[in-house]
Order: C-alpha cells, then structure tokens, then sequence
C-alpha cells in the first residue's frame, strides 16, 4: 500500500484559482485527496473557499510569505509523504502520481516546467535562466529548474532541511540545501499552464531576493 500523502497548498488571494486546483487534484487521486490549503494572510475569501471545498485549512493571520506557508503545512500535514503545489493552477496534478512513485527511491522530486512564450512572461523566463546560471556556477548545481513550485518528499527529509526563508527564495534554498545534504533527487517533466487569478511575484523585486538568497548561501 502507498504511503499516505498530503498535498500542501501554500496560498496568498487564490480564491479564484483554488476551485480549479482542487478539482484538478482529486480527479487525479480521488475525491478523498488529503489536501491541505495555507492561507497566508489572504484579504479574499481564500480560507472559506478552501473550506467549502472540504480542504483541510491553516490561517496565517498576516501574510508571511511563501516559504512561511510551506513550512506551516509540512509542520501540519497528516501524511508521510508531502508534495508541495502552486496554488494558481499553474500545475496539473497529472504529475504527482509519477512524483509519488519516484519517491519510492529518491529523497527529493521536483518536477520541472516545460517554460516557454505561451505560459511565462519574458522576463521570468529571462530571469529563470538567470537564476539558474547563478545556481549552478555558485553552487554547483546540475542545470534545472530550481525555481519549480511543484516538489515532494517525506516530511521527515523537509523536516531535516530546515529551511529559513519565508518568500519565493525558498526554492533555491531547498536545491542549495538538498544538494548539501547529499539527498538522492529525482527529477521529471511536467506541463505549465498560465496562472489563474492575479500575479503574485514580482519579476524584479522577487528576482533580487531570490538572487540574494543564492549569493548568502555560497
């Protein structure tokens, strides 16, 4: 039998995309699909949506931040395995099943985007390259998509990685410090979709932070 698995939704005014995520995961794994919803702070209905839609719900009461969110909902999540999910339906839940499974062997998944012109702006995807580039010339790292907001891995290896940052630097720090950690991760290729409802990361403002967050961990 698989292991339990609970899918954390780290959110910040997605009422609009919620409905559309929801439905996507649990016509992937079933209508009993543990998702977890974190509403950091949302000024819409984001947490009544959520429970509307029979999500399990955590309320910061002030917006922290997506990293914030994150380690709220690995903190609070039931299951043994946690895949981590944009919440503005840039993602299919298609993927997680392959993610689940490669977790059988490996400490980390991360999927990575097929990015283009149709689904990302160009100066994020200008700015993903970037970033990249500074990942794998500062830190080492094989070429990839370190900015990826669709990832899992048991709560007790997010646990151990102990991550600091509350904002969208998150990523990078769990790819800087999954590569120190000597984790065995895996990687595959998943669909990107343009996100529904409004923008959240800023391409400059959140660019710097994330850029910041690659030169204080060299």
């Amino acid at each position: 039998m698989p292991p339990h698995t609970t899918i954390v939704l780290p959110s910040f005014n997605e009422e609009e995309a919620l409905p559309v995520v929801v439905a996507d995961i649990r016509s992937v794994l079933g209508t009993d699909a543990d998702i977890l919803v974190v509403d950091d702070g949302s000024s819409d209905g984001t947490a009544t949506v959520a429970r509307d839609l029979g999500c399990a719900v955590e309320v910061h009461t002030t917006n922290r931040g997506k990293g914030a969110a994150i380690r709220t909902g690995v903190a609070a999540a039931s299951g043994e395995i946690v895949i981590v999910m944009d919440a503005d339906a840039t993602y299919p839940a298609s993927t997680i099943p392959a993610m689940v499974d490669l977790l059988e062997d490996n400490d980390f998944v991360r999927a990575e985007r097929n990015i283009d012109a149709s689904n990302t702006p160009a100066i994020n995807r200008l700015g993903n390259v970037l970033l990249g580039k500074a990942m794998t010339s500062l830190h080492g790292l094989d070429a990839g998509d370190y900015l990826s907001g669709l990832y899992g891995a048991r709560r007790e290896v997010f646990e151990r990685l102990g991550t600091e940052a509350d904002g969208f630097d998150i990523e990078v720090e769990i790819g800087i410090k999954s590569q120190a950690n000597e984790l065995k991760v895996a990687t595959l290729p998943t669909d990107y979709h343009p996100r529904v409802g409004e923008k959240k990361l800023d391409p400059i403002t959140d660019g710097m932070g994330i850029l910041g967050r690659i030169l204080t961990m060299v």
